[in-house]
């Protein structure tokens, strides 16, 4: 067998470590991508853990690229083979031309490896076996050990690591001591007994900029806080929980009275998901900005709830950030598999506004600004994060805010105007919004009262059952829903570099791997435009970019094509035109995914990539 090239690429690689849950791993891995950020380059990493405590395979993916992509590339150069169990699918993963890093205390048969890659093997259990006699510490300190040796394959600078450790440990001289002791063990080892460094390096550089490094979930419980929410009321689910435990961390720093000590917020644990959020539009109703965290087996539970939410035009924010489903699905799985159940939630005739944030960055901004949607439309919004967002840390740009922005409460007849005699009806349009003026409990202690209920009302909020008030309500809710076309986010474009007539909708953690895939399918001089939905209902941008295209291609991690279903019912588009590019096995989309499926496509079609458009997307 001919021998093939060992890979050579410097400062754009991917490298993975295979490890069992709870060995205490994470925290070595993490301080290796880390590594990496201090020496200038960005990394974008990805924990992929089982849903159980310990004793499982677990693995931790770290994307180098000085280029600064972010999304998932596919492929592996590089496998720190630490778990047995999974060893041979492990070796599998990597490219062609590749490195295999792994403990070589206990010999094995050449049959257990390939001639296409590059063995390194390091006697990591020989070495703490003699450095340690504790078998936790022997665990631990094994996994600072592999990434020692990684500085030195790598060429990694051994003090960027160094301060790390210092930093994390900061006043604990002995762990510190023993941290580094541990890291200079597995560098000096591989330093005299491997070839350093191997063709793949990380050469200092400076690409990271002024980024900061942080999950979707900690983000949405920060935009929570700026967004003005004072209640949470939730249950806890995988993905989700860390949003509140976030809201919390923040709330006791910022909603804190400094005078007293005393909580200026309100965060209940319910006894399922039902109940929570209804603690939450509760608390809507009587003039709070609330919401709850969950995932898609709590919004199936909450359904009845939403339409009340929607009927009586409650406020709410839900944060969903979705797993793979459906029942129990994957836990611990990344999927975009809620949108259906979020845009028609409830029986009836229900739509709610969606919102799906990119980066954690977005979590922030989205975040804060679906409290103000929602009390200036008096509905629920949803905020449709996903695991893969949620619970990695992404580099992104860092959160800014206007200290002079004032929270968008909506319609609110005050004490003045119904001390004046304005008139009020609580569900009567008198701006053609769709959109009525409410009043807060309390407001006025003999006007501005109504009757909340889920039940068929007229403009007064009387009951009826009269079809003709039905018929109001609904036409009502209807422009409303068109009036939030004009609110909410609009979405993102990219011309391609030439003409097209071909286009690719995407949204949410897609957004990464679609702009990467963008540049892989420009070099095989394959042209497409792409636009980003950042929320539904879909603005009427949505609907031109597909109007001036002859086929778009709808790129999505579900395996019914929800976004493309959602087009086509709300759009009226002919199925035909938009061709489902569906990803759904759990893991993230990758670029080299979207691009494959697009080029093969357009190869199906027998039609060159490159023609004169049916009319040019502005940018």
């Amino acid at each position: 067998m001919t021998r093939v090239q060992a890979i050579q690429n410097c400062n754009d690689f991917v490298i993975k470590f295979a490890n069992v849950n709870g060995s205490g791993s994470s925290s070595a891995n993490e301080l290796f991508a880390r590594a990496v950020i201090r020496m200038g380059v960005p990394v974008a990493p990805r924990n992929i853990f089982p849903s159980n405590i310990q004793g499982l395979p677990t693995w931790y993916e770290v994307r180098v690229s000085e280029a600064g992509w972010l999304g998932a590339r596919g492929g592996c150069d590089m496998m720190v083979a630490m778990n047995p169990q999974t060893w041979d699918r492990d070796v599998a993963a990597i490219d062609p031309g590749g490195y295999l890093l792994y403990d070589s205390t206990k010999p094995l048969p050449q049959s257990k490896f390939r001639d296409d890659i590059t063995v390194l093997g390091v006697p990591l259990t020989d070495i703490c076996n003699r450095e340690y006699e504790d078998p936790r510490q022997r665990q631990l300190f094994k996994n600072i050990m592999y990434v020692g040796a990684l500085l030195a394959l790598l060429d990694m600078e051994f003090a960027a690591a160094e301060k790390l450790i210092v930093d994390r440990y900061r006043g604990k001289d002995q762990l510190i001591k023993a941290n580094v002791n541990a890291l200079r063990l597995g560098y000096d080892h591989a330093k005299a007994n491997l070839p350093c460094p191997i063709g793949l390096r990380v050469k200092r550089a400076d690409a990271v900029g002024d980024r900061i490094l942080i999950d979707g979930n900690s983000a949405c419980g920060l935009g929570a806080v700026y967004g003005g929410a004072t209640v949470a009321g939730w249950y806890p689910i995988t993905p989700s929980t860390s949003v509140i435990e976030a809201f919390s961390s923040y709330c006791r720093k910022y909603r804190t009275d400094p005078d007293n000590g005393r909580a200026r917020y309100a965060i209940v644990q319910a006894e399922d998901e039902l109940a929570s959020i209804g603690m939450v539009l509760g608390a809507a109703w009587n003039g709070a900005r609330a919401f709850t965290a969950t995932s898609g087996p709590g919004i199936s539970l909450m359904q009845e709830f939403f339409g009340l939410a929607y009927f009586a035009e409650v406020p709410a924010v839900i944060f969903d950030v979705q797993r793979g489903s459906p029942s129990t699905g994957m836990p611990t799985r990344t999927q975009q598999s809620d949108l259906i159940s979020c845009a028609y939630a409830s029986h009836g005739d229900t739509r709610h506004v969606l919102l799906f944030p990119e980066d954690p960055h977005e979590c922030f901004t989205l975040g804060a600004q679906a409290f103000d949607l929602a009390d200036r439309l008096q509905t629920p919004v949803f905020v449709l994060s996903d695991l893969d967002i949620g619970m990695n840390e992404r580099l992104c740009a860092p959160f800014d805010w206007d200290d002079s922005r004032r929270y968008d409460r909506g319609k609110l007849m005050t004490y003045d105007e119904l001390e004046a005699g304005k008139t009020f009806g609580r569900y009567l349009d008198v701006d053609g919004d769709g959109i009525p003026y409410r009043t807060i409990p309390g407001t006025h202690p003999t006007r501005g009262a109504y009757f909340t209920r889920g039940t068929t009302r007229n403009a007064y909020a009387k009951y009826s059952e009269l079809g003709a008030d039905y018929v109001y309500n609904m036409e009502r809710l209807r422009r409303k829903f068109d009036t939030a076309k004009t609110l909410v986010p609009a979405p993102v474009l990219r011309n391609a570099a030439q003409p097209t007539r071909y286009g690719a909708i995407h949204f949410g953690s897609t957004g990464p791997a679609m702009a990467e895939a963008s540049v892989l399918l420009e070099a095989d001089d394959v042209h497409v435009d792409t636009l980003r939905v950042r929320a539904f209902p879909f603005s009427d941008e949505v609907m031109r970019f597909i109007a001036e295209h002859e086929c778009v291609f709808v790129v999505e991690q579900n395996e019914s094509g929800q976004l493309r279903s959602l087009l086509i019912n709300e759009g009226e588009i002919d199925p035909k035109k938009l061709v489902r590019v569906l990803h759904y096995d759990g893991s993230p989309i990758t670029a080299r995914f979207i691009a494959g499926k697009i080029a093969n496509a357009l190869s199906d079609r027998k039609v060159s990539p490159i023609t004169t458009p049916l009319r040019k997307v502005a940018p």
